[in-house]
């Protein structure tokens, strides 16, 4: 496994250092917990914590116990008075979640706040697991979760095969009805593609944008990567193919479409050394 770079390890490092500064949360049996990311939740029940927990976020739907949960909105879109309603001793939160003036009150409240690391990279999930446990005062199954996953994740990585002409992915992304977009640089779609030994075949900017037939014909795609609810909300995988320019690209004549649960996809959870090897399996990477 590669290592970061030294500015990267500086803001993970900064991240771990912030929630072990903390006030120690050690009386297990006392402590009400509301989560606020999919992948930080997974982690939490992973450590063998999730009876604790008295809420999540709307994107916190695995395992299926965490469906079960009282829900809290979106976490870009909290309200502060919606999670303190479930009296939290303590709040873990994405550095995703939002918005600023709801953190602010949450702070102000005198509820203990973690904030996760943020990156698409297995050491920031790494960071994640041990800034959790140490939170949770579960240090050794924060340790035993880490080795499992790092070592997932390296016998992954070495059955990965990399090469010149690495299959060319296209990631859509069709959460919202009428609006389909497509993933460039920095984008969770763009870490997992890269991963999994294929190249994201849209470039020249960071996030998302729209659409468009022009840049899918000229990407000319082998393989289309998008999520289960996005298939879901075009209605079909036909009418995900009939999006404009889709029907000229080879993945759409050889209807090479690679679709999984969003979270499972894009969470850059504990799951993702799995979710490698599947889609490296599709794309014909995995030795």
């Amino acid at each position: 496994m590669s290592r970061p770079c030294p500015a990267r390890r500086r803001q993970i490092l900064g991240a771990l250092a912030a929630a072990v500064a903390a006030p120690p949360l050690r009386a297990q049996a006392a402590l009400r917990i509301v989560c606020i990311g999919g992948a930080l939740t997974e982690i939490v029940y992973r450590l063998g914590a999730g009876d604790l927990l008295v809420g999540t976020d709307s994107t916190s739907l695995f395992p299926e116990a965490a469906q079960k949960t009282a829900k809290v909105g979106y976490a870009r879109q909290l309200s502060a008075e919606g999670v303190l309603s479930l009296r939290p001793s303590l709040v873990i939160a994405s550095a995703e979640a939002g918005p600023p003036a709801a953190i602010e009150q949450l702070r102000g409240a005198g509820v203990t706040l973690v904030r996760g690391a943020t990156g698409h990279d297995v050491d920031t999930l790494l960071a994640n697991v041990r800034l959790i446990a140490t939170a949770l005062g579960r240090d050794a199954e924060g340790q035993a979760l880490a080795a499992q996953v790092r070592a997932q994740w390296q016998a992954v990585q070495q059955r990965v095969r990399r090469a010149a002409d690495a299959p060319r992915v296209l990631f859509l992304l069709s959460h919202v009805a009428n609006n389909v977009q497509v993933s460039g640089h920095g984008t969770a779609a763009h870490a997992l593609i890269e991963a999994a030994g294929g190249t994201n075949c849209i470039s020249g900017f960071s996030g998302y944008r729209p659409l468009t037939a022009e840049a899918v014909i000229g990407a000319a795609p082998h393989v289309i990567l998008t999520t289960t609810q996005g298939v879901q909300t075009l209605g079909s995988e036909e009418r995900l193919l009939a999006q404009p320019g889709l029907a000229l690209t080879p993945a759409a004549r050889a209807r090479r479409v690679f679709a999984r649960d969003g979270l499972y996809l894009l969470g850059w959870g504990p799951r993702v050394p799995q979710a490698v090897r599947e889609l490296a399996a599709f794309l014909g990477t995995l030795a």
